[in-house]
């Protein structure tokens, strides 16, 4: 079996050996038409079923554009700085929400509690319209909207923009940020393809 990629016009191959299952890697230049055959033969879904193995919080990213509110379900937001204050996540490059949200220059990291799934399910759609209706929210400084009964959430200004393949890279640079403070918050999850709560280990839990 061979696993190949593209790697700045190198061809890696994983190949296994029959000495103590050990693998060895061989690379060489390819040309462009070997490079796309790679691609082509990579099996995307597979990739989504293996990665939908890693749980990750549900945040909704929120932000105007002409006045009017925008956003979108976002899975993919992480903490990347403490000094300075740095966050990020990674929208679609095309989706319409996203593309309305950056002109703006800011927006707001809406993290959902585990009553919440509705509003995850509402903001995944492609369009825009709707989204908002019936929902009460409040603006942050950045006008970016806060929703009503998140567990917490952070405003930030948008610090760069990069393309990452089909997707892109926002790093934001975080001006205020706040939590719920009601009862203990409970997040919502989301693991292969479904929506789920949090259960903590009760004390003295084997580690």
């Amino acid at each position: 079996m061979s696993v190949t990629g593209s790697m700045t016009g190198t061809i890696v191959q994983v190949i296994p050996q029959s000495e103590g299952g050990r693998l060895s890697l061989t690379c060489g230049p390819t040309s462009a038409l070997s490079r796309v055959a790679a691609v082509a033969s990579f099996d995307s879904a597979r990739f989504r079923q293996v990665l939908g193995h890693f749980p990750t919080g549900v945040t909704v990213v929120t932000g105007t554009a002409d006045g009017a509110p925008h956003g979108m379900t976002i899975g993919s937001f992480t903490s990347v700085s403490l000094e300075p204050p740095l966050v990020g996540f990674l929208p679609q490059a095309s989706s319409p929400s996203w593309q309305a949200i950056s002109g703006s220059g800011a927006f707001c990291v809406n993290v959902l509690g585990q009553d919440q799934g509705d509003l995850c399910w509402r903001f995944a759609k492609t369009n825009d319209e709707g989204k908002f209706d019936g929902l009460e929210w409040r603006p942050a400084d950045s006008g970016s909207p806060i929703l009503h009964g998140v567990i917490a959430w952070i405003d930030c200004t948008i610090e760069s923009i990069q393309d990452m393949g089909d997707h892109q890279f926002v790093l934001g640079r975080v001006s205020h940020l706040d939590t719920w403070d009601g009862l203990e918050p409970a997040p919502l999850l989301f693991f292969r393809g479904k929506l789920g709560g949090f259960l903590p280990e009760p004390p003295g839990f084997p580690g």
